[in-house]
């Protein structure tokens, strides 16, 4: 070991013990939880949907539409849906020609060549809120209303994430950026949406004497929104129950028959 070795372990040495009496460096000032990389975990919400058996409540399908109906319908659409579909929602065939009514699509051209307007029938399509996507620009500051037809395919989360949504209103962290006509959610990513809380109790006075709180509205219009996104959810899990029971029966009946035909050789 040449001279100059030396010296460099003898700074070492006598460096290392003031290193490790230096003070650690300040922690970085608190910034609000919503500032994090990670998003809060969505509350998880009992669906009576869930699960291999799992079927939809009709009376909160149909409070759920109603919501839609009254609430959500001024900004979003339903394009895949047609008033004759709400017949799986317990609704009666003049109570769906009631609802349709209400609503006007444009039609035509008549004898004249030109387009009219008439109120819907069972057979049209959700009538929509604006004409086309400049229009709902237009009405929403620049912001787009999705069409909520598949909304719960579309989002990771699926109903608890649209019920967190929906739920997920509040006031920002202190300090927290907040952009023009922008709201705070929890559970929207970034923390900021365009849209404004669309419920809150007593959004809607529901037909069948439900309180109308807003857990409540959240989850009845969650559960229409599920239902409009997979129509036929019961039907195949009740295909699948059959399947399972038909290969189990099926399973049974070919081990009995190996063991019959392969006992002779043993």
């Amino acid at each position: 070991m040449n001279a100059r070795s030396g010296l460099l372990i003898a700074a070492f040495l006598v460096a290392t013990p003031a290193l490790a009496q230096t003070p650690p460096a300040s922690p970085p000032a608190a910034v609000p939880a919503a500032d994090a990389d990670v998003m809060p975990a969505l509350p998880k919400v009992p669906w009576s949907f869930d699960g291999p058996f799992g079927t939809f409540d009709r009376a909160a399908l149909q409070r759920g539409f109603q919501i839609y109906n009254e609430v959500c319908s001024n900004c979003h659409s339903m394009n895949l849906l047609s008033y004759r579909d709400l017949s799986a929602l317990g609704y009666s065939e003049d109570q769906i020609k009631a609802i349709a009514a209400q609503k006007e699509v444009t039609d035509g051209p008549n004898d004249q060549g030109e387009m009219f307007q008439r109120p819907a029938l069972p057979a049209d399509h959700f009538v929509a809120p604006f004409a086309n996507e400049k229009a709902a620009r237009a009405a929403n500051n620049g912001a787009l209303p999705p069409d909520l037809s598949v909304i719960i395919k579309a989002r990771d989360g699926g109903a608890d994430y649209v019920h967190g949504i929906l739920t997920g209103f509040t006031a920002p962290p202190a300090g927290f950026p907040m952009s023009d006509n922008m709201q705070y959610d929890l559970y929207f990513p970034g923390y900021q949406i365009a849209m404004p809380p669309p419920l809150a109790d007593n959004t809607v006075s529901f037909a069948d004497g439900t309180q109308p709180l807003l857990d409540e509205e959240a989850r009845d219009v969650t559960t229409f929104l599920t239902w409009a996104s997979e129509p036929t959810m019961e039907e195949r899990k009740r295909t699948g129950a059959k399947v399972v029971i038909f290969l189990l029966a099926m399973t049974g009946v070919l081990y009995g028959a190996k063991r019959r035909v392969w006992s002779k050789l043993h």
